[in-house]
Parts: C-alpha cells; sequence; structure tokens
C-alpha cells in the first residue's frame, strides 16, 4: 500500500509550511532516509526525508505553495502502485499560473531582468538574505564588490579565530609538563608564512562553500561595487545596471581611523593587513583595548611578541559586565602583555624603521609595529544617490530592518544596531522575510558575544551595572576552580555570573569567564529567550562532569541554593 507523504509538524506552534522544492521527480526512486523535499515555515528551514524506500508515485503539492500541516502532499510506493484517488488542490494552478505572471514580470522595457530582490554585500548579512529571499522564492541577485563572506570570514572573525587556535596550543604546550606530559625541546616557535597559509586555506574553504551555497540556491552573483542610483536601481562599477523590486543594503563595515599624526605610517596596520605580517614582531603594541584588540594582543604575545595595550578607557573592554574586564585584564597580565588604561595616544613618530607612540603624561614607547584597533564604523557606500535618514553615520532602519526609503532594507553593521556577525545573519534574514512580503520583527535582545581570548568570555543580557538601574537584583557566581571537568583540563580561571530579578526570578544578564566560554553563553541565551527563570534552571539535568555545571551552580546561587558552594 502507498505510503503518504505530509507537510510535517515542525513546532508546537506551526499551522502551515511552505514547499521549496522538491529534491525527487514522480517516478523516480527513494531510499528511506533519503532528502525528499525542502519546505520552511516563519521559523525554520527543513529537509523533509523519506519514512520508508520507494518510487515517489505521485507530487500534490508543488514548490512554493503553503500547505496545512499534516497534509498529504504526495505518495511513495512500489513502482505503477496504485494511489488512493486524490484530488490535487485547486492551488498548485494558481501557483503555476503565478509563476507565468511572475515570468512576464521579469523583463522590464529595457528586456533585461527585474529581480524580487537585489542584495549589495556578500557578508554574513547579505549572502544570509539572499539565501532567504531565495528560498521564499525570490528571484535574487547579489553584488559583492570583494571575495563573498565579507570581513567575518576574510579578515576578522575566522582568521583570528584560526591565529588564537595556535595561541591556545601554545598555551597547552606550556601547560604539559605539570600534567606528566615531558617535552624534550620545549622552546615553541611559530612560522608565520605557514600559519598565513593554513588561514588562507580555512577562509577559502568558507568562502568558497558561501558561493556554493548561493549557486545551489540560484541567485546571481556580480562581481563588483554596487551602489544605488535615484530611481531605486542598482550599478556595478559605474557600467552595468539591474533592477530589482526590493533592495537589501549589506555593505557592512570598515576600519575606523583616528585623527592622530603618524597613523599613516606603514608601520603601523589594521585589522585589514595583520594576518599579512610574515614575522612576529620582537616589540608590538595594540592601539585599542577592545575585543580585536585583546584578542591579537593575546595571540601576538603567545607567538613571542613583546606586547603592550594602549586603552583611553580606565578598562578594557569597557562595554562588558566589570568583572569580565577586570577577569580578563588580570588574565592578559599574567602572561606578561603590558596593559596601559586611561592612556592617550598623542603621535606616532616613525624613526630608523620602529616606531616611537608618544602618550600623554607617560613615557613613549618604542616598538616594530602597531595594530590600530579602535573599532569599525558602517560602510555606507553602496547609498549612492539615495538620501536616507541617517544617524550618526549609520543607516537608521525600523524593527522591519526598512529604512526610510520603503522597499530598501540594510541590515548587519551598515546600521549600527549590534555589530556582530551571528546578529548581522540574524538581522540579514528579517530583512529578506520583510522584503519577500512578511511582517516579521527582529529580536535582538538576547544576541551572545563572546571573546576568544584565553581563557574564553561571554556575555548576554544586562551587566550588573545597567541591571541595577532598573531592577532589585540578585547575583549569583560559581568559580570554575569548584567545577570538577575545570579541575580535570587544569583550567579553572574564570566564573560564571547570573544576573536575576530578585522577585521573579527572571534572567537578566550572564557573563563568563572560563573554559567553553563561547560555548556556554550560546545556552545562557537560549534560556533567556524561552524566559526560563532561575528557579526552573535547577530543575535542568546537566551532564556531568561539564563546565556548563557551573551555569547551574551560578543560578542556583542567585537562590542561595548552590549544593557546590559552602554555606556562608
Amino acid at each position: 500500500m502507498a505510503t503518504e507523504v505530509i507537510m510535517p509538524k515542525a513546532g508546537m506552534d506551526m499551522q502551515e509550511g511552505t514547499i521549496v522544492k522538491w529534491m525527487k521527480k514522480e517516478g523516480e526512486y527513494v531510499e528511506q532516509g533519503e532528502v525528499l523535499l525542502e519546505i520552511i515555515t516563519d521559523k525554520v528551514n527543513m529537509e523533509v526525508e523519506a519514512e520508508t524506500s520507494g518510487y515517489l508515485l505521485k507530487i500534490l503539492r508543488n514548490a512554493g505553495e503553503k500547505v496545512p500541516v499534516i497534509t498529504t502532499i504526495g505518495y511513495l510506493g512500489e513502482k505503477d502502485e496504485k494511489i488512493p484517488d486524490v484530488e490535487e488542490a485547486p492551488k498548485a494552478k494558481e501557483v503555476v499560473e503565478n509563476k507565468e505572471i511572475d515570468k512576464k514580470e521579469e523583463i522590464n522595457k529595457d528586456g533585461k531582468k527585474v529581480y524580487d530582490c537585489i542584495v549589495i554585500g556578500g557578508g554574513p548579512a547579505g549572502y544570509v538574505a539572499a539565501i532567504k529571499a531565495a528560498q521564499l522564492g525570490g528571484k535574487v541577485a547579489i553584488v559583492e564588490k570583494g571575495v563573498m563572506g565579507g570581513t567575518c570570514l576574510n579578515r576578522g572573525c575566522i582568521p583570528t579565530k584560526t591565529y588564537l587556535k595556535n595561541a591556545e596550543i601554545i598555551e597547552e604546550i606550556n601547560s604539559a609538563n605539570r600534567r606528566g606530559i615531558k617535552i624534550e625541546n620545549p622552546s615553541v616557535t611559530v612560522d608565520m608564512k605557514q600559519l598565513i597559509q593554513y588561514k588562507n586555506d580555512v577562509v577559502m574553504t568558507l568562502t568558497n562553500g558561501v558561493v556554493g551555497l548561493l549557486k545551489s540556491n540560484q541567485i546571481d552573483i556580480y562581481k563588483g561595487t554596487g551602489r544605488l542610483t535615484k530611481d531605486k536601481k542598482v550599478t556595478i562599477n559605474n557600467k552595468e545596471t539591474i533592477e530589482g523590486n526590493k533592495i537589501i543594503l549589506a555593505g557592512g563595515s570598515k576600519v575606523a581611523k583616528i585623527n592622530i599624526p603618524g597613523m599613516e605610517s606603514p608601520l603601523v596596520l589594521t585589522s585589514d593587513e595583520i594576518f599579512t605580517v610574515n614575522e612576529v614582531p620582537k616589540h608590538f603594541a595594540v592601539i585599542g583595548g577592545g575585543v580585536i584588540g585583546i584578542e591579537m594582543g593575546l595571540a601576538f604575545r603567545m607567538f613571542g611578541s613583546e606586547v603592550t595595550i594602549i586603552e583611553m578607557m580606565d578598562r578594557v573592554v569597557s562595554n562588558l559586565d566589570k568583572d569580565i574586564s577586570s577577569s580578563l585584564h588580570d588574565a592578559l597580565e599574567s602572561k606578561g602583555i603590558k596593559i596601559l588604561t586611561s592612556t592617550k595616544l598623542e603621535e606616532i613618530v616613525e624613526e630608523d624603521g620602529k616606531l616611537r607612540l608618544k602618550l600623554e603624561g607617560k613615557e613613549d614607547l618604542v616598538v616594530d609595529k602597531a595594530l590600530l584597533s579602535i573599532g569599525r564604523v558602517p560602510d555606507v557606500e553602496a547609498i549612492g544617490d539615495i538620501p536616507f535618514e541617517m544617524e550618526r553615520g549609520r543607516i537608521k532602519v525600523n524593527e522591519y530592518m526598512e529604512t526610510s526609503v520603503p522597499g530598501i532594507y540594510a541590515p548587519g553593521d551598515i546600521n549600527g544596531r549590534k555589530m556582530l556577525a551571528h546578529a548581522a545573519s540574524k538581522m540579514g534574514e528579517i530583512a529578506a522575510l520583510n522584503a519577500m512580503g512578511k511582517e516579521t520583527k527582529v529580536n535582538l535582545k538576547n544576541t551572545p558575544s563572546a571573546i576568544y581570548t584565553v581563557p574564553e568570555a561571554g556575555s548576554v543580557g544586562l551587566t550588573e551595572e545597567e541591571a541595577k538601574k532598573k531592577y532589585d537584583v540578585t547575583v549569583g557566581r560559581f568559580n570554575f576552580v569548584g567545577n570538577g571537568r575545570a579541575l580535570a583540563s587544569g583550567n579553572t580561571k574564570g566564573f560564571v555570573k547570573v544576573i536575576a530579578d530578585k522577585k521573579y526570578g527572571e534572567i537578566l544578564g550572564v557573563h563568563i569567564v572560563g573554559p567553553g566560554a563561547a560555548e556556554m553563553i550560546n545556552e545562557a541565551a537560549a534560556l533567556m529567550e524561552m524566559e526560563i527563570t532561575v528557579h526552573e534552571v535547577g530543575q535542568i539535568i546537566h551532564g556531568h562532569p561539564t563546565y556548563s555545571e557551573a551555569l547551574v551552580e551560578a543560578c542556583a546561587d542567585c537562590l542561595g541554593k548552590a549544593v557546590h558552594l559552602p554555606k556562608m
């Protein structure tokens, strides 16, 4: 007897799903577990696997159709097996008719294709937006002036983490002896040329993967600088012009500069050039104690540089919870990094192949190279001739990611709301949904952030200082020195800190320094998004021994009920 293929219920709130495409044609054989079709809902994009082996006898619902859950959309069975008498949904014909209409609308008066959506920028916001729009049935083009993947894949997140993995390995080698691991030649050096090649291989794998994803979704790729014209078309390198019904600006960001004499020296690098340095500098200065600054400062310190971090504020990573700043400051100094806070750089002088950094009220600092790392600013080159409403150099958007110009969206770093790659991807997804006719608001409230130093740090929600301004709070804390896995691993530095509303137990913020912090913070974000209270966290069984048990203990400490903390 033929087996029904049904629209699955992929979540408690799911009422219907849209068929993106069938992976098999009628008459083709399908193995059990093989992907049969792809569907999309408001919350998830998923592949539907065949529950049994057999031939795809009949497709009842076509690509582009919205189908209620638990509705039969096809049949599997033996070859030429008869299926129950079914009436094909009238929607199928409507979809075909709509596609014919779409084809007529594809061509403008000049005989050129008109896209449903054009995306300018191929970074985390842009390529995600393009793929999402294509999944929703749109005819999509993407324009990228550099290499697909944007800053994150090419000059930011991925290269940084590749370098920091080397730093982590060196840290492990240095601590091997106390674990009984004897290394005859403890001297460790880094071949920068080989590291750069390894980094390039990693980047190339990921960027090629992005291109492959775009092509698999039938997205047209244009290479060049995209800019908007007055009539809301897109020019590429001021030569070719393409037209779209909706436009998504995902230009990302670029390195922020400061106007200090001598900053133009080729020995002063930005995050765009730091990954081409093929020798470890003996003396290395980092101008700016933000996330990128301390990550790269740590990497080069572990590679063998004498590192000094110069920060204008009174602490490093000053936007984070003070306990994280203090803990990371101590950790960096313990590795031999010199940190100068509340310090203003006045001038840079290049002399005898070195840099002299003149600091206000302090002795000059002489180094071989310096990294300018004071943050990033939106790259708004793509706005061209359109007068958008701006805010401190950022394109202003509403919660639908739409700009002041209807039909044009601006997700990611270009709007400056939350300059993180994963936040950009979510904003890109929301922009695409709305560009394709949905009405979906962005929610960035519980966006986690991470710092990949040794030890790592992670943060989500309000800092203790911010929370105390709005709530009557209780603060729980558990140090990794009391965690079984941390002790066994020899990674006992750090803590988990949970800030909760005293009245209801709502988790307002979680801040972690220690092993696995960049992974653990995602669990904290999920708990907060699901509105799980500190009362309920204790009911969730965590594996033992794991680092994440420290999160459970910190939540319990908010209530004065931590089992593995001595009673005060």
